[in-house]
C-alpha cells in the first residue's frame, strides 16, 4: 500500500511515541510496572534522543550541548528544547533528566492523545489504552518522515533481540531505556541468551549508553529525594468539623472544600472513639488520582467486608490491575449508552407506565419517588425481571451493609436483626427469578441484557465470575436505582425550584416529543443544550458519591505528604466542586458554567463520576438515561417544591440523597399518560 504524503506525515512516530507503545501492557490497559519517577525519567530520555536524532542537540558521557535551537513542530519536544536553550550554564543528559522529569506527565498525556488520534490506541473510559483494534493485527504502520519503513514498534523490538537483526539507532534507543526500566521481563521470556543479547545492544550506540545511563543515575535512590518533600499531615480539630453549618445541612463535599482551603489537600480527622481518617481532596489530588492512584491504590481492602454479605469474592468494585481492567472490558457493552439506546422503546413506556400512577394536587417524598420511578426501568432493562415489590428490602439492605462495612457507621450485629434477616431473604428472591427468566427458551429472539452477559462470562470462565459473585452482580444491578434515582431527585429538585429553567426544559422537551418518541440520535447537544448542562450542574452540585476509599499499598508522597502503607484514605473528588477558584460562586446553581469561555468542568476538579480506573463505569448510560427521565417528567408534568418554602438538606449517609421531608407536587399534567 502506498501512502500519501499526509498519511506518511501523521504515521511518523517519535521516540516518546514508539517508548510508550512499548511500555503499553494491553492486559491491565496501561504501562507495565514502571515506577513513576523511572517512567518520567525514561520518558524525557526518550525526548532528549529525539531532539538528538533531529540534530537540535547532541549528547555524549559527560555533557549535553544545544546546536540548533529552532522549533521542531513537536508540542511534546519544542518545550524542552526551549528549556535547554535558555540555560546559560552547559549542563549534562544526567542533569537534564532530573530536572525535566516533572514534567514527563504532560508529555505522556500529549504523547497518549496523539497516539488515538493517529488511531494507534484506543482509549476506554477510566483512562485505560489498548491497541486500537484497526491496527492491532497489523504488524507494521508503513512510512515515515524519512522514507523509510515505521514497523511496529513491539515487533521490531522483537526481531532485534530474538532474530539477531541489526537494530537502527531508534530501536537501540528504546531498548536501552525499556532495559533501564527493568520491564523486559514482563514482556517477553527471556533465557540468558536473550540477556545478552540486550546487553549487547545497550553498548551499540553512544547517543543511547548516553541517554540511558543518564536515565539510570537518575532512578537511584528515588526514595531519597522524596524524604526532603514530606510533611506533617495537619489534624483538624474536632469543633472545626462540628461546628460547620454543611455539617449540620448535611453536604459532605462542601464541609470538606471548607477543611481542604484551611488545612491543604492532606489532612486527618481524629475522632474520640475511632481511628484516624486521612482524607485527600482538591483539583491537584484528582489529577494525581487519574494519573498515578493505580501504582499505589487499592480497593479491595475496604470492600472486602462488603462483598463478603452478599457471599462474593473479587467483584469489580473490589478487583485492581489486570484483573479489574479485563472484567470491565467485558462488561462494558452491558453498561453502555448503546445498549441503553438499543432499548428506548420499553424505556420509554416503562416511564410513562409508572408515571400514570401519579395524580395532580398530590405530593410524593422526593427519594422514594424516584428510586421507585427509576427501579421500574432498571429491572427490566438490565436484568428483565420485574422487582417493585422487594426493590425497597433489597436497597434497605444494602444501605445497612454499607453503612456497616463501608462507612463503619454502624456495629456488625445491626445486619444481623430480624427485621435485616428477612430483608436479605430478597436476594434469593432476586436471583431465583433472574435465573427462571434467563433460560435458553425464556431469552430466545429477546434483547441482550446485563444478565446474559454476566452469566456468559460466568460459563466461559467460572473461575473468574464464580456463581458465588451472581448474588451481588444482579443485586447491584438493582440497587442502580439508588444512586441513579438519587440523581434524578436531585435534578427534578433543580428544575422544580428554578421555574425558569423547567420552562426551558419543558419547551426542549415538548420539541423533542412532537413527533412522536425520539431515537437516540435525537439527544444531540443542540437539542437538549439546556437541559444537559442542567444535569451537569446538578451533578456538580449534589454529587451522589461524593467521596471514594482506598488503601494504599505502595508508599507514595502526594502533594509533599507521604501517604504510609497500609492507610486507608478518603479521596474526596467531589470537595473541588465547592471551591471558588474552580467554580466561582459554588453555591450558585448556574448551568452557563458550562458554555465556552467558562467550560469549567473541563477541571480535573469536576469529577462525579469518580476517578481514574473505578471511574463509574456506567457514567454515558446514566447521563442518558438521567436526561431522559427529567425530559419525560417535564413534558407531562410541571412541578413544584413542596413545601414551597424548603431548603433543600442532605443525608449523607452512605450516599448523598436529599432529605426525607423533601416532596414534589404535582401542580399541572401537561400531556396525557397511559391509562
Amino acid at each position: 500500500m502506498v501512502l500519501s504524503k499526509s498519511e506518511v506525515v501523521a504515521n511518523s512516530l517519535s521516540l516518546a511515541d514508539e517508548l510508550v507503545l512499548m511500555l503499553l501492557n494491553e492486559e491491565n490497559g496501561y504501562f507495565h510496572q514502571v515506577p513513576g519517577w523511572d517512567l518520567n525519567c525514561a520518558v524525557i530520555g526518550a525526548v532528549l534522543a529525539e531532539l538528538s536524532l533531529v540534530s537540535r542537540i547532541d549528547t555524549d558521557m559527560e555533557s549535553l550541548f544545544l546546536l540548533d535551537p529552532t522549533k521542531t513542530g513537536n508540542p511534546a519536544l519544542d518545550p524542552i528544547l526551549e528549556e535547554i536553550a535558555k540555560e546559560p550554564v552547559q549542563r549534562n543528559a544526567q542533569y537534564w533528566i532530573e530536572r525535566l522529569a516533572p514534567r514527563a506527565e504532560s508529555i505522556i498525556d500529549l504523547t497518549l492523545d496523539r497516539l488515538v488520534d493517529l488511531k494507534i490506541l484506543e482509549h476506554h473510559n477510566g483512562d485505560f489504552w489498548t491497541l486500537a483494534r484497526a491496527k492491532g493485527n497489523t504488524e507494521h504502520f508503513n512510512g515515515s518522515m524519512g522514507g523509510g519503513g515505521i514497523q511496529f514498534v513491539k515487533a521490531r523490538i522483537n526481531q532485534a533481540i530474538f532474530n539477531n537483526e541489526i537494530p537502527d539507532p531508534r530501536d537501540i534507543i528504546i531498548i536501552c531505556l525499556v532495559n533501564t526500566c527493568d520491564v523486559f521481563r514482563f514482556m517477553f521470556q527471556l533465557d540468558e541468551e536473550a540477556e545478552e543479547r540486550i546487553e549487547f545492544i545497550c553498548n551499540m550506540d553512544l547517543l543511547g549508553r548516553s541517554i540511558a545511563a543518564a536515565v539510570s543515575h537518575n532512578l537511584a535512590g528515588p526514595l531519597f529525594r522524596q524524604s526532603a518533600l514530606r510533611k506533617k499531615i495537619p489534624v483538624v480539630p474536632l469543633r472545626k468539623m462540628l461546628f460547620s453549618p454543611h455539617l449540620r445541612s448535611g453536604n459532605i463535599p462542601a464541609l470538606l472544600a471548607d477543611l481542604t482551603k484551611k488545612y491543604g489537600p492532606v489532612f486527618q480527622l481524629r475522632p474520640p472513639f475511632g481511628e484516624p481518617k486521612l482524607f485527600l481532596a482538591g483539583p491537584e489530588i484528582n489529577h494525581w488520582v487519574n494519573r498515578n492512584g493505580r501504582m499505589y491504590l487499592r480497593a479491595k481492602d475496604y470492600f472486602a467486608d462488603f462483598e463478603k454479605v452478599y457471599g462474593a469474592n473479587g467483584v469489580l468494585p473490589s478487583l485492581d490491575g489486570a484483573d479489574h481492567f479485563r472484567l470491565r472490558k467485558s462488561m462494558a457493552p452491558a453498561f453502555s449508552r448503546r445498549r441503553l439506546s438499543e432499548q428506548l422503546g420499553p424505556l420509554y413506556d416503562q416511564i410513562r407506565d409508572h408515571m400514570a400512577t401519579w395524580k395532580v394536587g398530590e405530593s410524593y417524598a422526593a427519594t422514594s419517588m424516584c428510586r421507585r420511578l427509576v427501579n421500574a426501568q432498571i429491572s427490566p432493562l438490565m436484568i428483565s425481571i420485574h422487582s417493585q415489590d422487594i426493590i425497597d428490602d433489597l436497597m434497605t439492605y444494602k444501605e445497612r451493609a454499607l453503612n456497616t462495612h463501608i462507612v463503619r457507621a454502624l456495629p456488625k450485629f445491626m445486619l444481623k436483626t430480624p427485621g435485616m434477616r428477612r430483608r436479605a431473604k430478597a436476594v434469593d428472591t432476586l436471583m431465583e427469578r433472574v435465573q427462571s427468566g434467563h433460560t435458553p427458551a425464556q431469552r430466545l429472539g429477546r434483547q441482550r441484557d446485563l444478565a446474559d452477559d454476566f452469566l456468559s462470562l460466568h460459563a466461559s470462565d467460572p473461575q473468574f465470575v464464580p456463581e458465588s459473585n451472581l448474588r451481588f452482580a444482579f443485586s447491584a444491578a438493582l440497587i442502580a436505582s439508588v444512586y441513579l434515582g438519587d440523581a434524578v431527585s436531585f435534578a427534578l429538585y433543580a428544575m422544580a425550584a428554578h421555574p425558569d429553567l423547567q420552562d426551558q426544559v419543558q419547551s426542549e422537551a415538548d420539541t423533542l416529543f412532537a413527533d412522536g418518541d425520539p431515537d437516540g440520535r435525537d439527544f444531540s447537544p443542540s437539542t437538549i443544550d439546556v437541559t444537559h448542562r442542567m444535569m451537569m450542574e446538578s451533578l456538580r452540585i449534589y454529587p451522589i458519591v461524593p467521596l471514594s476509599l482506598r488503601n494504599v499499598m505502595n508508599s507514595c508522597v502526594v502533594e509533599g505528604y507521604e501517604l504510609p502503607v497500609g492507610s486507608r484514605v478518603h479521596i474526596v473528588q467531589t470537595a473541588s466542586h465547592f471551591m471558588e477558584d474552580i467554580f466561582p460562586d459554588p453555591f450558585k446553581f448556574d448551568i452557563d458554567r458550562y458554555l465556552p469561555p467558562r467550560l469549567e468542568h473541563r477541571d480535573p476538579g469536576y469529577a462525579p463520576y469518580g476517578l481514574g480506573t473505578h471511574k463509574c463505569l456506567g457514567s454515558r448510560w446514566m447521563e442518558l438515561q438521567l436526561t431522559i427521565n427529567v425530559l419525560m417528567v417535564a413534558h407531562h408534568f410541571t412541578l413544584e417544591v413542596a413545601p414551597s418554602n424548603f431548603k433543600l438538606r442532605f443525608n449523607p449517609l452512605p450516599s448523598l440523597k436529599p432529605s426525607k421531608k423533601l416532596k414534589f407536587h404535582i401542580a399541572e399534567q401537561r400531556h396525557e399518560l397511559p391509562g
